[in-house]
């Protein structure tokens, strides 16, 4: 039973960084590897972060069966510090989504983010029924995530806010500057705001002056001390900490992120296997980095002050 009520869940992600695990699996057969996953939920919990999305994108809940997101969210529920919300993903046709949604509350899930539909492009209407009857079979808090082929304008997120009274949150993953200030403008602090695009970092600052109070850090994974230095800088509007990390270590990341497709999920896993804490390959259809890339990416991160993968004293 969640311990976050729709509306406190929404005021507790809006108040810290947000943890997206990926998800570890085996390097022979590539299958759900859970008991260092569980430790790396452990260990990312013991940081002052507001919350751990279990299985999301960085957690390639694009490539897992639906038994397996429900094996991901068991263990991250069972293995996250108490009081500490687990968000559960939910996706792709209504049916599954709806499916999802259930046995995600039955784990004792916090909350539930909400990604695109599978595949099919969707009008607006329709994307609100698919919304609406996620919403209807939970009483846990839902975030909708804006991406892809689901991109929702700010009349349709009103619609559903009003529609539905466990809609918290709205994650944007497209960068649309004025869509965004639409949604902002139009909801108020109706919703918590979060932001979801790939290395997220790179819009924190702007996005903060919207009311974009947090985001999800994928290089949390392998850089805790680093994500959460970024993101305190960013609050604090530290411009001059902000550009001087973003300059050193973010944009050169992206431009390895950058050369292949699906290598925003595939970099993260590679800097968990440079800082020691190896996750295991990526699933397909994405593909790792190749080795001069990960040599790459470990230069980078040897630049930066700190332990890497050194345990918290």
């Amino acid at each position: 039973m969640t311990s976050y009520s729709p509306s406190e869940l929404g005021k507790k992600l809006g108040s810290g960084l947000l943890s997206f695990p990926v998800t570890h699996f085996r390097g022979d057969d590539r299958s759900f590897d859970e008991a260092p996953y569980r430790e790396h939920v452990a260990r990312l919990g013991t940081y002052p972060i507001a919350g751990i999305f279990a299985a999301g994108g960085t957690g390639e809940f694009f490539s897992l069966t639906p038994s397996e997101v429900g094996a991901v969210v068991e263990a991250a529920v069972q293995s996250a510090p108490r009081g500490m919300p687990v968000v559960a993903p939910v996706g792709y046709g209504t049916r599954t989504a709806v499916e999802l949604a259930v046995a995600a509350e039955k784990a004792g899930a916090d909350g539930l983010l909400l990604f695109p539909p599978y595949l099919t492009e969707a009008d607006p209407d329709g994307l609100a029924v698919h919304v609406e009857a996620a919403c209807r079979a939970t009483s846990l808090g839902v975030i909708l995530y804006s991406r892809g082929n689901a991109v929702y304008s700010a009349e349709t997120v009103a619609r559903l806010a009003g529609t539905c009274p466990n809609l918290v949150g709205y994650k944007d993953g497209v960068g649309n500057l004025d869509a965004m200030t639409r949604v902002v403008a139009k909801l108020g602090d109706r919703l918590v705001y979060i932001g979801g695009l790939p290395t997220a970092e790179t819009f924190a600052l702007p996005y903060l002056e919207l009311g974009v109070t947090t985001y999800s850090s994928a290089i949390f994974n392998f850089l805790p001390e680093f994500a959460l230095e970024f993101y305190d800088a960013v609050r604090a509007k530290d411009r001059a900490l902000v550009f001087k990390w973003l300059d050193q270590f973010v944009l050169p990341y992206t431009e390895i992120r950058n050369r292949r497709q699906g290598y925003a999920v595939s970099i993260v896993k590679a800097g968990m296997k440079v800082v020691g804490r190896p996750a295991g390959p990526v699933r397909s259809p994405l593909v790792d980095l190749d080795a001069a890339e990960v040599e790459a990416l470990s230069a980078l991160v040897s630049r930066l002050p700190y332990r890497h993968g050194a345990d918290r004293a």
